[in-house]
């Protein structure tokens, strides 16, 4: 016979009524119990009453709990988050575990309000028992279902730095960096990078040693103990998200040397071969973004030579030789070779920094014919690069503000809908040829840091000896205060007019501003306007499961 209304109000007005003499009442609750097999109104009852006298018959828990779990899988949403609201107040003593382990399942739900509220129940325990509540969600995510597992891991990146220090201590920190190494041993690209961002952000890592171990876990991930095969996209993604990962870690007292020696022993002597995870990526200049980022890092190498050699034979290859001139003085090629300046940059900054621990590599490692022809190379580079620098501040010239911002360039390109005037028809700004003016601009100060970056830095080598004393900024990095476009300084005129007005001080770019434009006119004009601005990749997996070969789990209900 089925449990009514009136069956539940009556067994609540027993228990209610019997204050210590509960458990004498067993009856009345296996009442409440049987509720969940009745109609609406009698379960949404039962998600209440249940949980309120769960803790006064232990005999009868697992019953109570699966009643429970019955209605968070109930049809009638409403009654599910009821029953989902109510289980906080199973989690007792040795149920935690359990509870939490049933909560995170119970996050594969695709009712928002529902996920909300389970993941409102998640933190709830998690201040009761935060072991417990950490035990269930791993338990989840190194055996459940993918799509558990998948946001098990996003409620962890995202809601455990929220968590307050008495509840998240160091010995509940030290229990997540251990269960995250166990995790980590098959996951997916895009799952390292949640859970690297977990374990970041724990407090106890936040020290050098911490920031050490940090790297070793990456680089066990990394698998640099084994040669590269360029030609598997999903070995390169491994590669390019480690480094990724790895790069805020570093120091002066963290070193990148492994990672480093790798991609000089590696990945430069098969740049041209690289396979590229996804297809707007242009992978060469990705990873000597990466390279060029991780060189002030590195510490001592044990084949420091080599290393260099192939940096300075890989720099060789991006700055082209001269064409010949005929009698008369013109070029006898048919067009002038290209000059690539973003990859030039990132070569040459990481050679530089590199060539501070070998500063006669130059002189005494490399013989004259080939130190001849690269400084010919050298000259021949700077001399248009010299072109094209006076060029972009002309074109510069003026411009202040908005106009010259260049902390995302990429998100100014996407956000903008402004029409460009002087393209003729109406051309949206997203392409990589027709941008409105606002985009150009900022592109072309992006260039001026680029060719400024190169520019110092040849000097260096051309010293004799070469010098490895300047520094710069490399010119994808977010830019400092310090390289802001500065107003320059009011001329007496300006400042001693005589009606007392002011007048508009224009703004001039500083010499080592930070991004393109259409090219320059004169001799090198053909090469140099074939520049472009290279974005860094922001890919972050979403192949499948491309660190390993998880399989798809099913395995229904395992409460």
């Amino acid at each position: 016979m089925a449990v009514t209304i009136e069956d539940l109000y009556r067994s609540y007005g027993v228990l209610a009524d019997a204050k210590d003499n509960l458990s004498q009442h067993k009856d009345a609750y296996q009442v409440i119990l049987n509720g969940v097999k009745s109609g609406p109104k009698e379960k949404r009852l039962a998600a209440q009453f249940i949980p309120k006298f769960f803790s006064s018959f232990p005999e009868l828990a697992d019953s109570a709990i699966n009643a429970q779990l019955d209605l968070c899988e109930d049809e009638d949403v409403s009654i599910r988050r009821q029953a989902i609201k109510e289980l906080p107040r199973f989690a007792t003593g040795e149920n935690i575990l359990r509870v939490a382990d049933i909560l995170t399942q119970l996050l594969q739900t695709d009712d928002s309000a529902e996920f909300n509220q389970v993941n409102g129940a998640l933190v709830s325990i998690f201040k009761m028992d935060a072991k417990g509540t950490l035990g269930g969600l791993f338990s989840q995510i190194l055996q459940g279902e993918d799509i558990v597992r998948e946001r098990a891991i996003k409620f962890l990146s995202t809601k455990l730095k929220t968590l307050p220090e008495d509840v998240m201590t160091k010995e509940m920190e030290d229990y997540v960096f251990a269960e995250t190494k166990k995790v980590l041993e098959d996951v997916t690209g895009e799952e390292f990078v949640l859970l690297m961002r977990v374990v970041s952000g724990l407090r106890v890592l936040q020290t050098v040693n911490g920031r050490q171990q940090l790297v070793e876990l990456v680089v066990e991930q990394a698998f640099l103990e084994q040669a590269l095969n360029p030609a598997d996209p999903d070995t390169v993604d491994r590669l390019l998200q480690c480094t990724r990962q790895a790069l805020p870690l570093f120091s002066k007292n963290v070193h990148s040397t492994r990672f480093v020696t790798y991609f000089c022993e590696h990945v430069l002597p098969n740049l041209s071969a690289l396979t590229s995870p996804v297809a707007e990526l242009d992978i060469q200049l990705e990873v000597l973004k990466l390279l060029a980022e991780m060189s002030p890092y590195c510490g001592d190498m044990d084949k420091l030579e080599p290393n260099l050699n192939m940096l300075f034979t890989k720099l060789l290859e991006f700055m082209p030789v001269p064409p010949e001139e005929a009698e008369n003085g013109e070029n006898t090629a048919s067009e002038e070779p290209k000059l690539q300046f973003s990859y030039v940059e990132c070569l040459l900054f990481g050679f530089h920094q590199l060539g501070k621990k070998l500063p006669d590599f130059l002189i005494e490692k490399v013989d004259a014919e080939r130190l001849k022809d690269f400084k010919i190379r050298l000259q021949y580079f700077a001399r248009g690069l010299q072109v094209y620098i006076r060029q972009l501040r002309v074109a510069l010239q003026g411009k202040s503000g908005d106009a010259l911002k260049t902390d995302e360039v990429t998100a100014a390109r996407q956000t903008c809908r402004k029409l460009s005037v002087a393209s003729g028809p109406a051309v949206e700004c997203i392409s990589e040829t027709n941008y409105c003016l606002c985009c150009q601009n900022k592109i072309k100060v992006v260039a001026l840091k680029i060719t400024n970056n190169i520019n110092v830095l040849i000097k260096d080598l051309f010293h004799n000896p070469p010098s490895f004393k300047s520094t710069v900024s490399l010119s994808w990095k977010p830019i400092q205060k310090s390289e802001a476009v500065a107003p320059k300084r009011p001329s007496t005129e300006e400042m001693g007019a005589a009606d007392g007005t002011k007048k508009q001080v224009s703004l001039q770019p500083r010499r080592d501003a930070r991004q393109i434009y259409n090219p320059p006119s004169g001799k090198f004009s053909a090469t140099i306007g074939n520049f472009t601005y290279e974005q860094r990749g922001g890919f972050r997996g979403g192949r499948g499961r491309g660190f390993g070969g998880r399989g798809n789990r099913s395995r229904g209900r395992i409460y």
